[in-house]
């Protein structure tokens, strides 16, 4: 099929930054985003304290100071726990100030009670980037073939330079690279539509679904017998995307026609 060109979305995704980036109070109903959520992105600091907390008082700026160093690497988010027990329960705390480093939605870190300057430095320190993470961070930033390549050659299984290198091989027909670099990494959400394109050898426009749904209604009374039509067919539902309409529907199609 022949197939106009499109750029292929971003790899890298983005999130919503607070006017003070660095600090910001949550709640039980903010939880999941403020501090969840953005972790995966960027290590964050919890603070659970409470007015009553004389401990609190004399940890919390030393906290914020610290944090506000790193100029937005790290986040610290304060939670008052009279305000918001759900928090408080979550982290099963038993006494304030209560201290917690969360990095990719998980504890990585913690502590209880009051702690000088120095010992929150090496806490906080624990969670910024390496200099060779800043270096790839660069490279993918850049985003080039050249600086995606010595990026992998520095970090051979980072996940996120092996996806942008896909995306860039299916935007410029470099098929079987594409697919040779994502065999090195398991599939994913992101993976797989790249997959699907190298395999298909092409890059589908969102005009073109016509065209796609025409050659899915052909596939589908194969799919049972051949394996290559079938894996066609699965591919093509990647490509169709399931923001549309009609993905839902043939995908029910196909399990009627294979059970």
């Amino acid at each position: 099929m022949a197939r106009s060109r499109s750029t292929p979305a971003s790899f890298l995704g983005s999130m919503a930054v607070p006017s003070n980036p660095m600090m910001i109070d949550v709640t039980d109903a903010t939880f999941e985003t403020d501090v969840l959520q953005r972790s995966m992105d960027t290590p964050v600091v919890v603070d659970l304290w409470a007015p009553w907390c004389g401990p609190c008082k004399t940890l919390g700026p030393i906290i914020e100071k610290v944090v506000d160093e790193t100029e937005g690497r790290v986040v610290l988010a304060k939670i008052n726990v009279d305000e918001n027990p759900g928090a408080s329960q979550a982290f099963r705390v038993q006494s304030i100030p209560a201290v917690y480093a969360i990095d990719k939605g998980q504890v990585v870190d913690g502590f209880m009670g009051a702690q000088g300057e120095d010992a929150i430095r090496e806490f906080v320190a624990t969670l910024l980037p390496s200099p060779d993470d800043l270096a790839i961070a660069e490279l993918m930033a850049a985003g080039d073939e050249a600086s995606l390549l010595q990026a992998l050659e520095a970090s051979p299984g980072n996940v996120d330079v092996i996806t942008m290198l896909a995306a860039l091989y299916v935007e410029t027909s470099r098929f079987d690279e594409a697919l040779a670099m994502l065999e090195k990494i398991p599939e994913t959400e992101l993976t797989r539509p790249l997959a699907a394109q190298a395999r298909l050898g092409i890059e589908a426009a969102a005009s073109e679904h016509a065209e796609t749904e025409a050659r899915l209604d052909a596939l589908l009374p194969l799919v049972k017998a051949d394996d290559e039509a079938r894996q066609e067919f699965v591919d093509l539902l990647e490509v169709l995307g399931s923001d549309h309409p009609n993905t839902g529907l043939w995908r029910r199609k196909l399990s009627t026609q294979l059970y």
